[in-house]
């Protein structure tokens, strides 16, 4: 089963041990703003997915298509 994008958001950033904050200072992003994201109540357009993805140092892929987890 793969991650939702909001999960996976979450997921990368606390590997990084990175607060909204510190999430919120790399892309310039409101930190409100990206925990609407994690809470998969916004979603974000393709230049703040690109933004996102630099910041957490991942492809692009990683936050689209998600993990494969065993269910």
């Amino acid at each position: 089963m793969k991650q939702e994008f909001h999960t996976q958001l979450r997921l990368l950033r606390e590997e990084r041990n990175m607060t909204l904050e510190d999430l919120s200072l790399k892309t310039r992003i409101g930190a409100r703003k990206l925990e609407q994201y994690e809470a998969g109540t916004e979603v974000p357009s393709v230049q703040t997915i690109l933004k996102l993805s630099n910041a957490l140092e991942v492809p692009v892929s990683n936050l689209l298509d998600g993990l494969q987890v065993n269910s």
